[in-house]
This record gives C-alpha cells, structure tokens and sequence, in this order.
C-alpha cells in the first residue's frame, strides 16, 4: 500500500494555504497521509493558519530562507516520512475524490510520477475561469497537455505532480530554473529509467492568482524557458512548440494583407476567434468569459510566442549561456 505524502510551498499565501487545507480535510480517503508545507522564506507567514488544523491533518510546517518553489519542494520531500510524494501549489484546492483517485489508479497501475489535469472551480472569478480555458482547452497551446494519448511520456506540472521517494533520491528533485522545472525534473525521471504518466481523473481546481498583466509574464516566461529545456533535454522538443509563434506571424500577417489586399485575409482569423468565444461560452455557460477567453488567447500566444522566438535566438542561434542570458530564470 502507498502512504503519501502532500509536498506544498508556500510564498506570502496564508488564505490559500486555509483553503487548500480546508480542502483536504473533505478528502474522502480512509488511509492516514501526511501533509508537508514549506514556507520559503515569507514575511506573511502561514504558521498561525497551519496550527488550526494540526488536530485534523498529519501535518508539518517548516520555516527557510527564500530559494524558489523547486528547492523548496526538495526541502519538503527529503523531510517528508511516507514514500510517495504528491507536489501541489498552494492556489490549488482538491475535489473529495482526489486521493482515492491517485490511490486506486496506482494500486493497479504503478508509475514512479504521475501528473494530473488542472479545472476551473465554481467560486473561480469570471478571469480566472477564461484564463483556465486558454490553458486546458485543445483549441488553444493549454490543450498539448494532459491528453490521454502519449501518456508514456507526459511531463507533469508541479500544481498537480506526484513522485515516488525512490524517483527523487535517483534524481536529486528539482532544479534551479524556474518557471520550466517540472518538466526538466521529468525528463530527468525518463532518463533515470522510470516511466511518467497522467491520471485522467486526478484533477485539481487551479485558482492561477492572476491579474491580465501577471498572465502575460507567466506566458512569456514559459516561452523563455522552452527553447533552454529543449537544449537540455533534445528528445522532449515538439514542432508543437513553435505554434504560438507561428500564430503570432498568423495574425501579424492576416492583418498587413487585408489592409493593402483584401479584407478576406482576415476571414480565417475571424473563425477562428469565433470558434473560442463559443466554445469557452458554452462551457463555462457565460458569454462574459467568453469575451474574456478571446483576451486570454491572443495574451498567451503572443506572450509565449515572442518569448519563444528570442529565447530561441539566443540560446539555439546565438549559443549563449541561459544562465547567464536569462538570470531572472534561475535561483541561486
């Protein structure tokens, strides 16, 4: 039987660790866990919020010095008692279903690291399900992810990761990049000799804290970090890469033709917009968020794809150092 144990780190979020451990309270699992939180370094501590629920959860609160999600998970998982560890990020909360879930399809299924999908919960903002949508959806990049095919090697994300101890003692963790450690980290646990794998159904409800101006620094961060990963790790790149930076000469170029050509360049591009408002529409049953989903779309195209492209330059073209190209990338 697997024990588990909840890896969780924590920056200035006291409110979301309540919630997330509010969560994990309704879990509908009979078997005891653990609950492992690591504040890296905040001057608005979570300490108060984790005592209310020691007399509910198996729980572990460690204090250290700033140092970035990655290494603060390592802290996490090299401290942790049970042998299967599952990394979530502190805006996460759970479904009651979540562990029993991760629980049955390994019982039958072992993998020594697991991702799962990310959904949109009902008390989300009308901002925070559009931009939900962008990134789950296969209309749009968010949909390459978390597909049921290929699941041999999928890259998990650490909002939703499990890894066994023996995965990480092998691997030595997370590293130093950061966004892109969780599929770095992935590629290491292949390379190891272990398999990945994604569990359909092992969702979480991702609150993604964010503001239309942090949205465009995520995605262009993502954009950055792909080219050096690819440099990495050479088997993980996928023409799949470039689609955002292909959709950026894509509207770039629908524009300079309709205006010195015809109007009808700008047809395909028109559909194509159309077809998101009315998906996104449909599925989050507004047309607001709709509206805001096409917002979303083009933010993280254009965010991830001009990103892409200098990244790309730099690191594949020019052969520079990421490190030292891109330091904001990397914590010390």
């Amino acid at each position: 039987m697997n024990k588990y144990s909840f890896i969780i780190p924590v920056y200035n979020r006291p409110h979301e660790i309540r919630e997330l451990l509010e969560s994990m309270v309704l879990l509908d699992y009979q078997n005891p866990f653990e609950v492992v939180i690591v504040e890296d370094g905040s001057s608005e501590t979570a300490k108060d919020v984790v005592s209310e629920f020691s007399d509910k959860l198996t729980i572990s609160y460690f204090f250290k010095n700033n140092s970035g999600p990655g290494d603060s998970r390592n802290y996490g998982m090299a401290r942790a008692k049970n042998d299967y560890f599952i990394i979530l990020d502190s805006d996460c909360l759970l479904p009651s279903t979540y562990l029993a879930t991760v629980d049955n399809f390994l019982s039958s299924n072992y993998y020594h690291c697991f991702g799962g999908a990310d959904a949109a919960h009902s008390s989300f903002s009308p901002l925070q399900k559009a931009i939900n949508y962008v990134m789950t959806s296969l209309l749009t990049t968010g949909g390459l992810r978390g597909r049921k095919k290929g699941i041999q090697k999928f890259e998990p994300r650490s909002f939703n990761m499990g890894i066994s101890k023996e995965a990480f003692e092998a691997t030595g963790g997370f590293g130093k990049i950061h966004p892109g450690e969780d599929p770095d980290l992935s590629q290491r646990i292949l390379k190891a000799g272990y398999e990945t794998t994604f569990i359909p159904d092992a969702f979480v409800y991702h609150k993604r804290r964010i503001s239309w101006s942090k949205f465009y620094l995520q995605v262009k961060k993502f954009g950055l970090v792909r080219p050096i990963l690819n440099q990495w790790h050479p088997s993980s790149s996928k023409i799949t890469f470039w689609f955002p930076s292909l959709f950026v000469f894509f509207v770039l170029f629908s524009i300079l033709f309709a205006l010195f050509f015809n109007s009808l360049f700008l047809v395909p591009l028109t559909l194509y917009v159309c077809v998101i408002f009315f998906d996104s529409t449909i599925k989050n049953k507004s047309v607001y968020i709709g509206l805001l989903s096409i917002i979303a779309t083009f933010i993280q195209f254009f965010g991830y794809g001009l990103a892409f492209m200098k990244s790309f330059f730099f690191i594949r073209v020019m052969n520079k150092n990421p490190q030292k190209q891109f330091p904001f990338l990397f914590f010390k």
